[in-house]
């Protein structure tokens, strides 16, 4: 079971932005997609011309279309900002990967340490016979 993170304020403040905009762009795709096919409805005659009437019509869609493809655009950028407040605030995360590497590393040193450790026996008994063929030879 988890547990509930309290965050400071300015963290929960930022989050709801966050869920504000999210919210604000999904109605405004929405709201435009509705309008979009409203307006793609043929209507029953009235005062305006029908040229008239279809210029008007393909005026809002091409508006209502950018209003979509701002909201799309706001959206991705809300994922990376997502994105970065995960990274930079996920400290729990951070020192976790942070311990891991460090344990990686004292096994790698304590490795290292024991083959240092066992490389200096084995030339500390060579130099030894070394010595003792040297001293014996010397003095032959």
């Amino acid at each position: 079971m988890t547990t509930q993170r309290v965050l400071p304020q300015s963290k929960e403040t930022l989050l709801q932005n966050y869920n504000k905009r999210l919210k604000d762009d999904i109605k405004s795709i929405l709201d435009n997609f509705t309008e979009i096919i409203k307006t793609a409805k043929i209507e029953d005659e009235t005062q305006v011309s029908r040229a008239t009437q279809a210029e008007q019509d393909h005026y809002e869609m091409h508006v209502r279309a950018a209003n979509i493809v701002r909201a799309g655009e706001s959206l991705m950028k809300l994922v990376s900002d997502l994105k970065q407040f995960l990274i930079l605030n996920d400290f729990p995360s951070v020192n976790e990967a942070i311990n891991l590497q460090n344990q990686q590393l004292r096994s790698l040193q304590e490795e290292c340490d024991k083959k240092l450790t066992s490389l200096r026996d084995e030339i500390a008994v060579d130099l030894y016979e070394l010595e003792e063929e040297y001293y014996s030879s010397r003095y032959k």
